[in-house]
């Protein structure tokens, strides 16, 4: 940086707070409602109140609240409320069902376990599965999603469509609109099974990890065939039974990468353009339930570095097949980016501050335990278990640990608050807790601080290519419509 910060004396009458960061010739300056880009020149004289009061950067920077008593007080509430307006919701909105903990795959990453497919007692029962409605229903939240994991959902499908035909009939009842979706390796579904689905406007998707090669070497089934061929035969299904039954979405997918995946990115892209599916997720391990431990990590894992140098050739290759037509999104960028370009408060509740923890995602175990979100159940340790489906939601919502789940991820408490991308990222306490023994961790040290940092930067660089900018807004202007 030939920029001396230690020798300019800065204007503290004119400039606002602000985080910044310098990305090849340009200073990105970030509060908690906008970002700028300045050149070195303009930085510098707006840090000594030089800049001329009439030009355009004095202007955009006054616009967006980086000069003092600029910005009305109200209109920069209405700005940050936009963006966090998942603060002002009404209780939890996602709530996972784990109706079994048994599958049929053994795939080599596997967080959730598989126990023995022939002992039932790993299944959630149809009291249980009462109950763990009748508690969802107990929030106050008007918009419920209800999606099915395992295991293998399709093992316990009885109890499933019990939980859909029960969740109709209290929805009737009720202020609530309830969205389902369930997460299934498609091995066991039926033609019946997936007409029921569909026809309740249940959401399918499984996991792709690209083309055979990679996709039956990550995901063995005992099966001459491999698993692949069973995905690939029911996507191209689920999507016909949605088309002809005129509903809209089809079946969804997403890849889990490993070590050999990262070798093959460009050929995951092309197998996801062939499928005609318009959304890839480049979804990293997480190390936890049964892929923890070093001697995973070395098997078939990667250092943040590595992934991080994979993400942006693929990234990289998304955006070339975007130049030649084809209309494919990744799904991490376009969350970081809708909250970067469109002010848009974001689903994903990793990048939420506070995070999802219970006020967001709660996890209900085949047993009736629940959890304060997957990761938490997925952590093998019981500071996540809130409750269970005998308690009352409010009961579970006013638990001490929700206190601390709460503060744990709320990054103005964190060393992450002098960071330029405090506003498009998120903590974890969950994942944290999992991998390193302590809610808050030295975050810097963390994966998922530097991969999160590459990911931001690399967007924030393609975004000086005018073709390249227009093709995000597309992804966030499609993103919107669906």
């Amino acid at each position: 940086m030939s920029l001396d910060l230690s020798k300019i004396k800065i204007d503290k009458e004119t400039v606002g707070f602000f985080r910044f960061k310098k990305l090849n010739n340009f200073f990105l300056l970030t509060n908690d409602i906008a970002y700028i880009k300045l050149s070195e020149k303009d930085f510098k004289d707006f840090l000594e109140g030089k800049l001329d009061k009439n030009g355009d950067s004095f202007k955009e920077l006054a616009e967006r609240g980086f000069i003092k008593n600029f910005l009305p007080i109200n209109k920069m509430v209405r700005i940050y409320r936009k963006k966090s307006d998942f603060l002002f919701r009404k209780g939890t909105s996602l709530h996972i069902i784990v109706v079994t903990k048994r599958c049929n795959h053994l795939c080599i990453y596997c967080q959730a376990g598989s126990p023995e497919l022939q002992d039932p007692v790993y299944d959630m029962t149809e009291e249980t599965a009462r109950k763990t409605v009748d508690l969802i229903f107990q929030g106050s939240n008007p918009n419920i999603t209800i999606e099915f994991q395992g295991g293998e959902p399709l093992i316990n499908w009885n109890v499933v469509k019990f939980i859909i035909n029960y969740t109709r009939e209290k929805e009737k009842k009720s202020n609530k609109k309830v969205h389902f979706g369930i997460a299934t390796n498609l091995s066991l579904m039926t033609d019946e099974i997936c007409k029921f689905l569909v026809d309740n406007d249940v959401g399918i998707s499984t996991s792709l990890d690209g083309p055979e090669h990679i996709h039956n070497r990550n995901r063995p089934f005992n099966d001459p065939n491999g698993s692949y061929q069973i995905v690939d035969r029911w996507l191209k299904k689920i999507k016909n039974y949605f088309k002809e039954n005129k509903k809209r979405g089809a079946g969804g997918a997403l890849p889990t990468l490993t070590k050999y995946s990262l070798e093959h990115i460009e050929e995951i892209v092309d197998e996801y353009v062939r499928q005609g599916i318009a959304s890839i997720h480049f979804r990293q391990l997480s190390y936890l339930g049964k892929s923890a431990g070093k001697e995973k990590k070395e098997e078939f894992g990667y250092t943040a570095e590595e992934f991080i140098a994979a993400w942006k050739r693929g990234m990289d290759y998304i955006i070339q097949k975007n130049k030649e037509g084809f209309l494919i999104t990744e799904r991490m960028a376009v969350t970081i980016l809708a909250r970067i370009l469109k002010d848009r408060s974001v689903s994903y509740l990793d990048f939420r501050s506070p995070c999802g923890l219970g006020i967001g995602m709660l996890s209900y175990f085949y047993n009736g335990n629940i959890y304060s979100c997957e990761v938490g159940r997925l952590s093998g340790d019981e500071v996540f278990l809130l409750g269970t489906v005998d308690d009352s939601y409010e009961n579970i919502m006013e638990r001490k640990k929700m206190e601390s789940f709460v503060e744990a991820s709320v990054l103005d408490a964190s060393p992450c608050d002098e960071c330029v991308y405090k506003p498009y990222c998120g903590i974890c306490p969950a994942s944290n807790y999992a991998l390193y023994g302590n809610f808050t961790p030295n975050i810097k040290i963390t994966d998922k601080c530097k991969i999160s940092e590459a990911q931001i930067d690399y967007l924030f660089l393609k975004m000086e290519d005018e073709e390249v900018l227009n093709i995000f807004n597309k992804w966030l202007e499609r993103c919107k419509n669906n």
